[in-house]
């Protein structure tokens, strides 16, 4: 909801709506759900009793359904585009902020890691003398 409040869109309203359209999908309990469940915790769907004709049919109809490799191809790139356009992107102020933040970070971390390497290096040194010095 923060998300939609930066991007300048009224979140109180949706949000409204949310909890309507919620109410009003529990209030739409069918007697079969009821029964099965009494609509409480998930749902599941009823699966209708065949005979083994019904279910031959249905390897049948699968069997014919298979997508070949380059329609499996195009099927991810249209799942990837359409995630994509789900990402909430950064804005540049934002962006800025948080490559700042990684440079300081990681710059802190290599100067820990460098002053740690260079007194464990004396340390040896120190231990095990040093016999190249004169």
């Amino acid at each position: 909801m923060a998300e939609s409040n930066r991007r300048g869109e009224d979140a109180a309203a949706e949000h409204v709506d949310d909890v309507f359209d919620d109410a009003v999908d529990d209030d739409a309990l069918t007697d079969e759900d009821a029964a099965v469940g009494g609509g409480r915790g998930t749902a599941t769907k009823a699966r209708p009793v065949t005979d083994g004709k019904g279910a031959r049919a249905a390897k049948k109809a699968d069997a014919t359904e298979k997508v070949g490799f380059f329609g499996r191809i195009g099927r991810f790139v249209r799942e990837v585009v359409a995630e994509l356009r789900k990402v909430i992107w950064p804005t540049r102020n934002e962006l800025l902020t948080y490559t700042a933040v990684v440079l300081l970070f990681v710059t802190a971390i290599m100067a820990i890691v460098t002053g740690l390497d260079y007194l464990y290096a004396k340390g040896v040194l120190f231990v095990f003398g040093d016999h190249n010095a004169k």
